[in-house]
């Protein structure tokens, strides 16, 4: 195997394990008018993800990099192709970030609504752009022998990528549903695993049509069994979800979207990004990707600070394992007033309420 092939796994892995992490605090956004019936159910759900929903976002962050420097030509036909879906999914992701340090600095009920609304809307246009975005590339656009795409929006928005967008946001809801039945107690608890069975009857057929969409359409002798691995564990995540065992039912929901990424990179390779033009014109592995010198540089830079980094955010989940409830939520501070006992730093446990001392006393 060459090091574009390796480097392709390498990002491969990357986006899909920004997709398994960051689906199930999109997932939390979501479900946040839903499930949160009050203030303070909301800030449990905020506090839920609070430790961990920007170290999530590193995967993202390191994934495209990798992008830029090991394959420049798919990174550039990339990011202009998808400009105004990808526009947009940073735009949230910004606004997402912004709710969650500000919602916490009012005292009034409407300005945190303004928020909550802003969170809503930042975890559920990435949910679905992620499924159009990448629906599109391996269904393939139009482009020319430079590379350039020459397809505007309406192009994008065809079926198999809306049912990508469809699949994305369903199973990045239920995946958020079952991490906060594991999460949370109480009625917030309950009302997740009643958003985790309405959910299901969306996400599980969505899911499936899509992996079976993508594999005949496009897909390997390999990745038919993934393919119906992801299948398998999203029905089984849904049944499992329904009978109250909710660690293995987020296992299986996180195998689930492992496993449809896996698929939708399997179904593309050896390409990076089919044209629907000429297939000459397609960028692949092998004529997207940088020069030797550079892979191997970036070989070894990877091979230091990856563990590193790993290591750090596995250390992060264990730290703050320990469930969150009512009891552990501070009265919220009024605007210009004192800050809550043991409120540390930024995010959306000093904004939205005190997260560290629930991390500190919280338990099962």
């Amino acid at each position: 195997m060459e090091l574009p092939d390796i480097w392709f796994i390498a990002i491969a892995i990357l986006w899909t394990g920004y997709f398994v992490l960051e689906g199930f605090d999109f997932g939390v956004g979501v479900l946040l008018p839903f499930v949160g019936k009050d203030d303070t159910d909301r800030r449990v759900m905020i506090n839920s993800i609070g430790p961990v929903w920007d170290g999530n976002e590193v995967w993202l962050i390191t994934a495209a990099g990798a992008m830029f420097a090991a394959f420049p030509a798919w990174y550039a036909s990339t990011f202009s192709g998808f400009y105004l879906p990808l526009l947009l999914i940073l735009l949230a992701l910004i606004v997402r970030g912004v709710a969650f340090e500000y919602r916490g600095k009012g005292d009034t009920d409407r300005w945190r609504a303004w928020w909550d609304r802003a969170i809503f809307f930042g975890s559920a246009v990435p949910a679905v752009l992620w499924g159009v975005v990448f629906g599109n590339i391996v269904r393939g656009v139009p482009m020319d022998a430079g590379g350039i795409v020459t397809g505007g929006l309406a192009d994008l928005l065809n079926p198999y990528a809306l049912l990508g967008g469809l699949t994305t946001l369903s199973l990045f809801t239920l995946h958020g549903a079952v991490f906060l039945t594991l999460k949370t107690s109480g009625a917030v608890r309950a009302r997740a695993r009643g958003a985790a069975l309405r959910t299901a009857p969306v996400a599980v057929p969505a899911g499936a049509v899509f992996l079976a969409w993508t594999q005949f359409s496009h897909g390997a002798d390999w990745t038919l069994p993934v393919a119906a691995a992801a299948a398998a564990a999203l029905l089984a995540g849904a049944t499992l979800a329904a009978s109250g065992r909710e660690g293995w039912s987020f296992a299986a929901t996180a195998l689930a979207i492992g496993g449809t990424s896996i698929t939708l990179f399997g179904a593309l390779h050896p390409a990076v990004l089919p044209s629907t033009t000429d297939p000459a014109f397609d960028l692949t592995v092998q004529n997207a990707s940088s020069a030797p010198y550079t892979l191997t540089v970036l070989s070894w830079v990877a091979l230091v600070f990856l563990p590193l980094v790993m290591g750090y955010q596995a250390w992060s989940y264990w730290v703050f394992r320990k469930r969150v409830s009512r009891e552990h939520i501070d009265p919220a501070p009024a605007y210009g007033g004192p800050e809550p006992t043991g409120a540390e730093g930024s995010g959306p446990g000093g904004a939205g309420g005190s997260a560290a001392p629930v991390q500190r006393t919280g338990g099962d």
